[in-house]
């Protein structure tokens, strides 16, 4: 994924992990992606890509601070550069900045738009604030209407945290009546640093390794537990009326490890490595959430993209994933569904002392358990050239 805007943003979310990554850069950085480093990418992503199609895929901080121009530029390089074959963007964005120029532009170049939504105004509210602690709600809402009128294609991202895991139906009723057909949960599980580390002063700890010094889950982290009995909840709801209507990423996912298709997803795969993060000024990251100086793969004005993504370095990277995974872990039955989750929750220790273990193991355990004979059922139907949808027949 592609950040031009780096980790600038017009909102503050309490929660958000990535605001301080503007630490990482010399003090009065431009943290917007200079028109060089902007066509080098797309013209190095689009070469790199052996496929029919292809997929750029645009975040942040907030990315519509640059401006629809800025994204005009981008439509128009990508052409450039695509050989003629078919180009589609996705851009995550909170929604409060959104007009009808930009949903103009996003419908008649056919991006996917993902709206970060934690729910109803409360819900929403608690922590998604702007830079004076206002809320962000009904700036949001407005430019959720605006997609909708102007037939903009668009899923929804939930931040799965302490105060709206405690609502899970709550949450999903919302999100369906919002007209969201596509729904993505992230769980939010950060931790307060505890190294000290005066270069940089990052508050947020870095993904766990063997030995490191201890970090505190900070307070609006959600509790694995009640994670659980939220995704539980939904998921009841969901298998009994709204199969093949509301699609949620993650039962989308588990079904396609059940009918053996993979996971699909890097949460959930053996190995990763292959969800890399460019940061504005051209700076390669191994992911995401591994944006810490270890980590940096080089930057794209010096080095191939292809080349590094292609690295010994960043291959021993995705499968450090699977080689790390504790003994707990390895004799776990649901292992072929969970792998251990992603590396950067396994900071935790086994019912055996063990170290390594995802934070959210009990959540994952009770969820796949649970849908365990749904899963199979929808699996067989499938099988048969059936939809899954015939599942809530059954009920």
């Amino acid at each position: 994924m592609a950040k031009p805007i780096g980790p600038v943003c017009n909102l503050d979310c309490t929660y958000c992990y990535y605001l301080e990554k503007e630490k990482l850069f010399p003090k009065g950085e431009n943290f917007r992606m200079k028109p060089e480093v902007l066509e080098s990418y797309i013209r190095q992503y689009a070469e790199s890509q052996g496929t029919s199609e292809i997929t750029f895929t645009w975040q942040g901080g907030e990315p519509t601070l640059l401006g629809v121009d800025y994204f005009r530029k981008i439509v128009t390089l990508e052409k450039k550069y695509a050989g003629g074959r078919p180009v589609h963007n996705a851009l995550q964005t909170n929604g409060t900045r959104l007009d009808h120029e930009w949903c103009h532009f996003f419908r008649e170049n056919h991006f996917l738009v993902g709206l970060s939504i934690d729910g109803p105004r409360a819900l929403h509210d608690t922590y998604r604030v702007d830079k004076g602690r206002k809320p962000t709600y009904d700036r949001m809402m407005h430019g959720l209407d605006l997609l909708k009128k102007h037939g903009v294609e668009f899923n929804t991202l939930t931040v799965v945290n302490a105060s709206n895991v405690k609502h899970p139906l709550l949450v999903y009723d919302f999100l369906r009546e919002t007209g969201s057909g596509y729904i993505q949960f992230l769980p939010l599980v950060e931790r307060l640093s505890m190294k000290g580390d005066g270069k940089h002063r990052l508050d947020f700890a870095e993904p766990s390794e063997p030995g490191q010094l201890p970090s505190s889950v900070i307070r609006w982290s959600v509790n694995a537990e009640l994670y659980g009995d939220f995704l539980v909840q939904i998921f009841d709801q969901w298998v009994r009326r709204d199969v093949g209507k509301v699609f949620v990423q993650l039962f989308d996912v588990s079904l396609g490890i059940w009918a053996g298709k993979g996971a699909g997803l890097c949460l959930f795969l053996e190995d990763c490595g292959q969800a890399m993060a460019l940061e504005h000024n051209g700076d390669l990251f191994s992911c995401d959430h591994f944006v810490y100086p270890k980590y940096h793969l080089g930057n794209i004005m010096n080095d191939s993209l292809k080349d590094m993504a292609d690295s010994l370095r960043q291959r021993s990277f995705g499968r450090t994933k699977s080689r790390t995974l504790p003994q707990y872990c390895l004799e776990c039955e649901v292992r072929f569904a969970c792998n251990g989750e992603c590396p950067t929750r396994r900071f935790i220790k086994t019912p055996d002392g063990e170290d390594g273990l995802n934070y959210l193991c009990s959540a994952y355990k009770k969820f796949f358990h649970h849908v365990d004979p749904f899963m199979k059922q929808m699996t067989a139907l499938l099988h048969a050239n059936r939809a899954p949808a015939e599942i809530m027949t059954r009920f």
